[in-house]
């Protein structure tokens, strides 16, 4: 079997799940870190670590000339040690960042970002080629209202009006393959949304559609979402950050652009398509 040269952490997430399966549909030898037991096609090797624990990384490491990052934690620390690991290995860091690192609406210490904005300054200082994707919403966010799609109908949540240009896991992935694959995108930070904005409740009516029923949006106060939240287990800090921080794209959503298209030539997907795709997790 052909040495695998690129390392895809965040392997059996929604975003390095897709791009392990387009690099390996591709023929490109492609090896994915675990921290437990997966199922991957044939042909993909799995490599148990851990990016909690940099001393892990070697074996997985091992020959590996470009890596896919996806940070899990909600702070940077522990970052440095993890892209010095990388560094002694790889060339090329491709990073899942986000759309709100550098924007006007950027706060130092701003929980969503602060962790994103940290990652992509050690990464640019620590001398590897890099690539920074900064995506708007993920349309896999919304499998948060799975559960109670299927047993209740219905959505409870605040903000029906709110209208993001929600992205398919699948774009996000196709540009990060090119970006691993060819020089296009060095030191290159494209901004990456979906074709349009749709309002939550019109995701919502998306997914009914998908699943073949209709699904209503309930909508509810803010105080009572963050209250939800913070029984399921999110940070405080993060929620407080996330809910005013939406309820301010109400009158100032996110720009729709057509990065996607520009750099894999395909039109970025719609929500429409990305509820079709995953009408089994909603049913």
């Amino acid at each position: 079997m052909t040495q695998p040269r690129i390392l895809v952490t965040g392997a059996t997430g929604k975003v390095g799940g897709a791009v392990v399966t387009q690099l390996h549909a591709a023929g490109v030898p492609v090896r994915a870190l675990v921290r437990g037991e997966a199922d991957f096609p044939e042909g993909v090797q799995a490599v148990r670590g851990d990016l909690g624990d940099p001393a892990s990384l070697d074996t997985a490491l091992a020959g590996v000339d470009s890596v896919f990052l996806v940070w899990p934690f909600l702070s940077a620390e522990g970052a440095s040690d993890v892209i010095d690991a990388i560094g002694k290995h790889a060339r090329r860091v491709v990073y899942l960042s986000s759309a709100g690192v550098g924007s006007e609406k950027e706060e130092p210490g701003e929980a969503i970002t602060m962790f994103h904005t940290e990652l992509e300054r050690l990464i640019e200082a620590s001398g590897l080629e890099w690539t920074a994707l900064r995506p708007t919403g993920f349309a896999s966010n919304t499998l948060g209202w799975a559960e109670e799609v299927r047993t209740t109908g219905a959505v409870r949540a605040p903000l029906a009006r709110l209208a993001r240009p929600l992205i398919h896991e699948a774009d996000m992935a196709a540009v990060a393959v090119q970006a691993l694959t060819t020089d296009a995108l060095l030191g290159a930070r494209p901004v990456l949304t979906g074709p349009e904005l749709i309002t939550q409740e019109g995701q919502v009516a998306l997914i009914g559609e998908a699943i073949g029923r209709p699904v209503r949006f309930e909508e509810i106060a803010l105080d009572e979402a963050a209250e939800q939240m913070k029984a399921a287990g999110y940070p405080p800090e993060l929620v407080e950050a996330v809910l005013p921080a939406q309820a301010e794209l109400l009158d100032n959503p996110e720009p729709v652009n057509d990065e996607v298209e520009r750099i894999t030539g395909t039109p970025a997907r719609s929500f429409q398509e990305w509820a079709a795709d995953h009408a089994s997790d909603f049913r």
